[in-house]
């Protein structure tokens, strides 16, 4: 027998075998779907900010969390049967919580947590979050990494590479349900420039949803003949009007045809709609509910001739989790609570964030003390970014730094003048408060109305208080009762040296700041699309930074941290006047707690 001949017969008929499979495979899938009615469950999660485990790490209490979520997820799949319920991710899963720092970071060689939770409660896709890209490449492309080895997608079709042109990430994934054909396409939010440093997302870059979905859902509708198209979407729900890039999913939801369900996120706002074509989905943040969406549709001659949707938020009990999940990921908890009670240093008196809001507080003199001592940098502006915190004087734990700075923003120095910092300075405080004429004014730009960002009940912020950035290194006064562009007089820089308008200024601000994150760059009249140009000095994130300072100093004492030699000094005037309308609005805010 000639071997080579044989060889290349055999090899001949394995392809043609193959080829046959793959076309008998290709026939099924493409099959039409038989006449009859059908039922699909859309289950649905989003900005759960690292909520993995319904412990707190302090304390012994209870959270809301992705175990709490299984559980309702379990119920679901076992009452509607499992073969008809889809489960899908909207974003922003990577950051928020001890549990994914610690695997973003400090753990880095273990599969991550996300990625096994994600596997564990079976997901169909994922879509990525403006947070999950914070976390930098080495986070995220491992993540990405050890899904698509799972064969769970996490989806972007608006970031696009560079070099080529193509998505980052894949666009989409079919999965089938009960003889169901689902197509599930993934964005993330087309606005991650305005907020995150270049170097975290390098090699690609974001292009609005709406620019491309219509196209990319006829496409797929074409190549794949899906039954149900699902648009997952980390994008806010917006208006619908198209006025806001980071909040598009309205106007995919009035504008894009060919859609079943709309998935979206990022506001932190649970809510939903539908109509007789589609529905709208957005289950709010931190495992507070997860949505539940239905599809009841009938076939005819192969062909969905009618459908009908319901939506509802369910409510997550914290108490209630899935047991035997809480048993798998034990160790990963008990690692976490680990490193979550190491012991940094020592806390001279008790730090409240919400004291930010009245005026110079302890909490944010820290945080300008810390980002003025970053060389060259000569003022600093910072905001509270924990809504309402409180770290008592004592020993400091690892997890009281998540308290007094929640995100991982690196420091940047850049180059402001002084006209640029005081325009800034206006813009900033024209978020936070309101021109006042009487005691009995609101000062605070408040409303009675219940904040779902926060969980605020009654009162709220009108703006969002990590965007009420103060300054330090100079010394300057707030009339609350002159109008916005006439509030802001600088006196002198900290050291009693003349301020000067016309002068550039060595400024410490967030990456998230320099980026153009809440626009007070844009209201100071700096370019933020061209901020490199600016940059003079970066910094790690400023949390290792409060780290690195507590592993040098040993402690934080407002007596050292107020310096106003050091960080200036600032206050709102007239002073009595602005003081009583500061202290009622605040009674009114925090209920007098």
């Amino acid at each position: 027998m000639n071997l080579k001949n044989h060889n290349s017969t055999y090899n001949k008929m394995k392809v043609k075998t193959l080829l046959l499979a793959l076309a008998t495979l290709a026939a099924a899938c493409s099959s039409p779907l038989k006449d009859g009615e059908y039922k699909l469950t859309l289950l649905t999660t989003n900005d759960v900010h690292g909520h993995f485990f319904d412990s707190t790490y302090v304390g012994g209490g209870l959270s809301k969390s992705l175990m709490a979520v299984h559980h309702l997820v379990d119920s679901v799949r076992n009452a509607e049967g499992a073969e008809n319920v889809v489960l899908v991710d909207a974003g922003d899963c990577l950051q928020g919580d001890n549990a994914a720092y610690y695997f973003n970071y400090v753990d880095t060689t273990s599969k991550h947590i996300w990625s096994r939770i994600v596997d564990y409660m079976d997901y169909d896709a994922c879509a990525w979050g403006n947070h999950d890209v914070e976390t930098g490449h080495p986070v995220y492309d491992r993540v990405f990494s050890d899904l698509k080895k799972d064969g769970i997608p996490l989806l972007a079709g608006n970031a696009i590479r560079n070099d080529n042109g193509k998505t980052y990430f894949p666009l989409y994934t079919v999965v089938k349900r009960a003889g169901v054909k689902i197509a599930i396409l993934g964005y993330t939010n087309a606005n991650i420039k305005a907020w995150l440093s270049e170097n975290i997302w390098s090699g690609m870059h974001f292009v609005p949803i709406m620019s491309r979905c219509q196209e990319d859902v006829d496409m797929v509708r074409k190549k794949e003949k899906p039954d149900v198209v699902i648009v997952a979407m980390h994008s806010a729900t917006g208006k619908g009007d198209g006025s806001i890039l980071e909040a598009e999913a309205m106007d995919v939801f009035k504008g894009v045809k060919g859609i079943d369900f709309v998935v979206c996120s990022h506001d932190h706002r649970p809510f939903t709609t539908k109509n007789d074509s589609l529905a709208l989905i957005n289950s709010g943040s931190h495992c507070r509910y997860l949505g539940h969406g239905t599809m009841h549709f009938k076939v005819e001659k192969g062909k969905i001739v009618s459908k009908t949707f319901d939506t509802e938020l369910i409510p997550v009990d914290a108490a209630n989790v899935d047991c035997k999940m809480r048993d798998s990921f034990h160790d990963d908890y008990a690692a976490v609570k680990d490193f979550t009670l190491k012991e940094v240093g020592q806390l001279k008196s008790d730090l409240r964030t919400r004291d930010a809001y009245k005026g110079m507080s302890d909490y944010i003199n820290l945080i300008h003390t810390l980002q003025i001592s970053c060389s060259p940098a000569q003022i600093s502006f910072a905001a509270p970014l924990t809504y309402n915190g409180t770290v008592k004087a004592g020993t400091l734990i690892y997890n009281d730094l998540f308290t007094i700075y929640p995100f991982e923003n690196q420091l940047f120095v850049i180059k402001m003048s002084g006209r640029e910092i005081k325009n800034y300075l206006e813009a900033s405080y024209d978020n936070w408060i309101q021109t006042i004429v009487k005691a009995d004014d609101h000062v605070l730009k408040i409303r009675n109305y219940d904040d779902p960002r926060t969980g605020q009940m009654g009162w709220s912020f009108v703006g969002r208080s990590y965007n009420f950035d103060s300054a330090a290194g100079i010394n300057y006064t707030v009339d609350v009762t002159k109008p916005f562009g006439e509030r802001i007089a600088i006196s002198s820089m900290a050291s009693g040296q003349p301020f000067d308008e016309g002068a550039n200024y060595f400024v410490a601000v967030t990456s998230y700041r320099a980026s153009g994150g809440g626009g007070l760059m844009k209201a100071a009249g700096v370019d933020s699309d061209n901020i490199e140009e600016r940059v003079v000095e970066k910094y790690p994130e400023i949390r290792n930074i409060l780290y690195n300072y507590l592993m040098d100093i040993g402690s934080i004492d407002p007596a050292v941290t107020g310096d106003h030699s050091r960080i200036g000094q600032w206050d709102f005037i007239p002073k009595e006047l602005a003081t009583k309308a500061l202290e009622r609005d605040m009674d009114l805010l925090f209920k007098k707690k």
